[in-house]
């Protein structure tokens, strides 16, 4: 594994002074949805992105991902490097991956995917083999959660970071992945609606991988369109078949696991012999 500056933090009263000390910031996102704030490092001739809570409410989700990289391991899913608390909460350090996220909500900005210059459109622009291979790379990565016994919760484009040059997916941000089944405690669990299965908007529901299911049929439907209003459809009729039953609206009506999505895809038009490290 590449060593980092950090190797010997364990904790630090707060971050910055720590970043300037170490290196040189040359990237910093603090207009976030999440209450984080995250910073692009330059040390000792590597990059490396650093992430910490700037909000209270920030620091269970960070805490979640810890876990979430201890129990979950995949190519295509950015890994985790090393973590730290400050007095303020955790740290998560990330080797820095190049690329562009789908889309990059912030507090003063929303939308915005369907401007042609947006690393979305741009995405949906590419040839339909590029596409087909990001997605079964997704559906590949969903693989190794469900293999870990987590569900995906807030699942979204935003998760999802698309190197052009490379042609390349990686999946980002997972921060809110949990051990499943569980059963929602709250009135709704995060996550853009546009994603979102049914159940995940009721308290007392179970959310399972059939949950999972959903999400990525969802991601299925809206990264193989040319556009947000779901008008222009550019994958097979048996495509669209799978995204139909994957999204039923009752889980008991869905494809079971991620697996079964899996099969189902590439019989209706995927490549057999996927491999992990594709996309």
């Amino acid at each position: 594994m590449t060593t980092h500056p950090f190797e010997d933090v364990t904790h630090v009263p707060a971050l910055e002074p720590l970043l300037a000390r170490l290196g040189t910031v040359f990237q910093r996102f603090d207009d976030q949805d999440s209450g984080c704030t995250s910073y692009g490092l330059l040390a000792s001739g590597q990059r490396w992105f650093v992430k910490s809570a700037a909000a209270p409410q920030a620091v269970p989700s960070l805490d979640r991902a810890m876990a979430v990289h201890s129990a979950i391991s995949h190519p295509r899913i950015v890994a985790l490097a090393h973590s730290f608390t400050t007095d303020t909460g955790p740290v998560l350090v990330y080797p820095w991956t190049s690329g562009e996220v789908l889309y990059h909500p912030t507090r003063s900005r929303h939308g915005g995917r369907a401007n042609p210059g947006s690393p979305m459109a741009r995405f949906r622009a590419q040839p339909l083999a590029q596409i087909n291979i990001a997605l079964e790379t997704l559906l590949n990565a969903h693989l190794a959660v469900e293999d870990a016994g987590y569900v995906a919760v807030d699942l979204y484009d935003g998760c999802m970071l698309y190197d052009f040059d490379q042609q390349r997916i990686m999946l980002c941000d997972l921060d809110e992945y949990r051990p499943g089944p569980f059963t929602l405690e709250a009135d709704r669990l995060p996550g853009s609606s546009r994603y979102m299965a049914p159940e995940e908007f009721v308290r007392g529901s179970l959310i399972d991988i059939r949950t999972t299911v959903f999400n990525l049929g969802r991601a299925l439907r809206l990264l193989l369109d040319a556009g947000d209003e779901e008008t222009q459809w550019r994958g097979t009729p048996a495509q669209l078949a799978v995204i139909a039953q994957a999204t039923a609206p009752k889980p008991e009506d869905r494809l079971p696991s991620v697996g079964a999505l899996s099969d189902a895809w590439q019989a209706a038009g995927g490549r057999p012999g996927f491999a992990a490290t594709t996309g």
